[in-house]
């Protein structure tokens, strides 16, 4: 099989030597180039014509962000971000200008912890090889008509929902502000986000999500109360679970166990939400890679719950909502652009 072929940007001689090394070790991978800046990138995305490019965001003459912005749309290449969850807020500014994932950096990222991300890069880049990043499709201004599952009738469904859990991973973040920012208004249900992200990235987005969304946004702590109009964000590298406390349904974070593949898990949290909300409730997943959500989904359904799905033609990475379909329990699959709507109209507002 012809190798993946990969071109590292940093202004670091460390970090460069060391992801690359790191690359090397993967199966299928080829480290065909180096950079030390933007400018530098450009030419060797012209010269060698790398499958993927890794970039920092910090680098002299020409930045990650002017970089990354000439790779997504003059090259239609993909783009993994690594840098220090510092950066977070660059970070999210990356991924909505078209990096298809990022990368925890540690701190002290020119010395040897640097090594402590190969594990994380060699599934980001996994994921890229096993689901190359599609084109953007045109934007005719129409919005893609959602499918409908026969079974789902919404003349059936007389409560409206009190409560909407949502699962993400990699393409999440541009997603969900799509969705926050769709909305004009806060409604009255209670919202609750398993985003895969790791440590100290989750304060940051959730500040992000609430700058630009009428609801209230924040990363959940321990002892939360599930309210309408707040939406509580799981905290990066832990689950976040609800359980009833008196008359009130609270969050509880939890450290992760050997059985716990995504951080934080959308199959914990919907497992948890199902029994407590029943009918009253609605679970959406969105663009990812893998099949987290695909067991809560089925609980979810079990106790009446709605259930909706990103479509293909919309999801960056169509894999935890094609697990989600493949269940039978999914409702409606839905665009993008459509989410924020089908939530209301499923939800019965």
């Amino acid at each position: 099989m012809k190798p993946f072929r990969v071109l590292v940007v940093d202004d670091s001689a460390y970090s460069r030597r060391t992801i690359s090394k790191m690359l090397e070790n993967m199966a299928q991978i080829e480290v065909v180039g180096y950079a030390g800046d933007g400018e530098e990138g450009i030419r060797q995305v012209i010269s060698l014509k790398p499958d993927l490019v890794t970039v920092d965001l910090e680098m002299p003459r020409m930045d990650g962000f002017t970089l990354l912005r000439i790779l997504t749309t003059r090259f239609n290449i993909p783009v993994i971000v690594i840098s220090a969850s510092s950066e977070a807020q660059k970070v999210f500014r990356a991924l909505e200008m078209g990096a298809l994932d990022f990368v925890a950096k540690p701190q002290r990222g020119n010395t040897p912890e640097l090594r402590s991300i190969e594990q994380d890069l060699a599934q980001k880049v996994r994921n890229v090889l096993a689901s190359r990043k599609k084109p953007a499709p045109e934007d005719s201004g129409e919005v893609e008509p959602a499918i409908i599952a026969p079974r789902f009738l919404r003349q059936g469904r007389r409560n409206a929902i009190e409560l909407v859990a949502i699962a993400a991973s990699t393409g999440g973040p541009p997603a969900l502000q799509s969705i926050f920012s769709g909305y004009d208004q806060s409604y009255p249900f209670g919202i609750v986000v398993a985003q895969h992200m790791p440590a100290g990235f989750t304060r940051a987005f959730a500040e992000r999500l609430d700058r630009i969304s009428p609801f209230e946004v924040r990363e959940a702590v321990d002892g939360d109360q599930v309210r309408p109009g707040l939406v509580l964000i799981a905290p990066g590298g832990r689950n976040m679970v609800l359980e009833t406390v008196g008359t009130e349904v609270r969050v509880r974070i939890t450290l992760p166990t050997a059985e716990d593949r995504y951080l934080p898990s959308a199959d914990r949290l919907f497992a948890s939400c199902a029994p407590i909300y029943g009918k009253r409730m609605m679970a959406v997943v969105l663009t990812g890679m893998g099949n987290d959500g695909k067991e809560g989904v089925i609980k979810v359904k079990e106790q009446g719950g709605v259930i909706l799905a990103e479509s293909e033609s919309s999801a960056v990475v169509y894999g935890m909502p094609r697990e989600a379909a493949a269940t039978g329990c999914v409702d409606r699959i839905v665009p993008l652009p459509g989410i924020s709507q089908s939530i209301l109209d499923c939800g019965g507002y």
